[in-house]
């Protein structure tokens, strides 16, 4: 449908002769009491209270983009804007509401673990180029590569792992298992000292960080190794902060092992020696955490020794954060390793004959159903009335 340009001039000249009659129609102080209000709410919406401060990136301008300085690389733009974040802004955030109603929200955490030096970024650079110019030299490689039979040793990746950006990254788990939290409130540390430790001999119940395994196969002392100097002396402790039956804040101490030796865990001073885990039916997973301390020197554990053997949860209750607390001038967390748990039939068996008490249980247990005593001749049951009293696992008849 096209419309011309005449008919539009003669449409928009009709609507103003219209508009023009109605206003000579309308009483006078009526439609100066209409200029009025839209002058006022002109002059209202023109006025703009300033702002208290520098709004954010206002010198920027957004007309000549090309003059802005660019970043050009990923750091340069972290550093930039950590400072940004750290300096005081005149508005009110988000943060400063958190903060007024919880003043440990946003609170710095305090490193208590050993000093970490990272490596120089150059000379790792220069490392990695002098590989890949040997690679891409070796005619074995480019030949294993190209008919796809090359193989990467993983062993040797994890080594590498461990020792460049393994602790950031446990730390990184532990956090998010609420390791820290739990342990060690308002604290970490890096773990830069690997742990190995496997429940059995085929190394199937491998304890990695944060693996499940189930009360059975972590049933006996593990073997345990790990990287130590000659003439070093290391505390290992093993915890579980969700398994206490009386009080949340409170942990069980389940193998606390100090003086050791260089690597040699089964030559220290046991102080309480070594109990399965046994997490309560209907609880869910159970974190079981590995602490391994490293000590300035020989201490005199003679106020955290328990009875031998220990099969008191009393005697076992345990705090990680009040131990660290009272030997923290001699004693340096340094390894971290943790699994998880749940409940199993070896449960019952730990608490009935090691700790000789009742299991508690936290779920319901649903009563078989009930049925009489079947008759020879039923008198007006359904066919299907022998169907309650089959030898099977799964019942098959419905309700009745």
């Amino acid at each position: 449908m096209y419309i011309c340009a005449q008919h539009l001039c003669e449409q928009s000249s009709d609507e103003a002769s219209l508009m023009t009659t109605h206003a000579k129609m309308m009483p006078s102080r009526v439609v100066g009491k209409t200029d009025k209000l839209k002058g006022h709410n002109t002059t209202f919406l023109c006025k703009r209270v300033p702002p208290l401060g520098p709004m954010p990136n206002e010198e920027f301008d957004m007309k000549n983009l090309q003059s802005v300085e660019r970043y050009r690389s990923y750091n340069r733009y972290f550093r930039q804007a950590e400072e940004m974040k750290n300096k005081p802004a005149w508005w009110k955030t988000y943060r400063g509401y958190v903060e007024k109603a919880d003043p440990e929200h946003g609170a710095v955490r305090v490193d208590i673990g050993l000093p970490y030096y990272r490596p120089c970024r150059l000379k790792e650079v220069r490392e990695r180029r002098q590989v890949m110019k040997a690679n891409k030299e070796n005619a074995d490689l480019e030949r294993a590569c190209r008919l796809r039979t090359f193989k990467i040793p993983l062993d040797v990746v994890q080594e590498v792992w461990k020792k460049n950006r393994g602790p950031l990254h446990i730390k990184k788990l532990a956090d998010h298992y609420g390791v820290f939290r739990d342990l060690f409130p308002m604290a970490y540390f890096l773990p830069q000292v690997s742990l190995h430790i496997c429940y059995g001999q085929d190394n199937s119940g491998t304890v990695h960080f944060g693996n499940r395994l189930t009360p059975t196969e972590a049933a006996s002392v593990p073997q345990i190794s790990f990287d130590a100097e000659d003439g070093s002396l290391w505390t290992l402790l093993l915890t579980c902060p969700d398994e206490h039956l009386l009080e949340n804040e409170a942990e069980y101490v389940h193998w606390l092992v100090g003086n050791i030796p260089g690597g040699a865990v089964q030559s220290g001073e046991e102080l309480c020696h070594y109990l399965p885990p046994f997490p309560a039916k209907g609880t869910g997973f159970h974190r079981y955490v590995y602490v391994l301390f490293k000590q300035e020197g020989p201490i005199n554990f003679q106020e955290d020794v328990r009875p031998s053997p220990c099969h008191s949860l009393v005697d076992r209750t345990f705090k990680t954060v009040d131990f660290y607390r009272k030997h923290q001038d001699n004693m340096t967390p340094a390894g971290l390793a943790f699994f998880q748990c749940q409940w199993d039939e070896s449960v019952t068996n730990t608490f009935h004959n090691t700790l000789n008490m009742r299991e508690p249980v936290f779920e319901f247990i649903r009563p078989p159903v009930y049925h009489p005593p079947q008759v020879k001749y039923p008198h007006r049951q359904p066919l299907r009335y022998l169907d309650r009293y089959r030898d099977g696992k799964e019942n098959t008849y419905g309700i009745y």
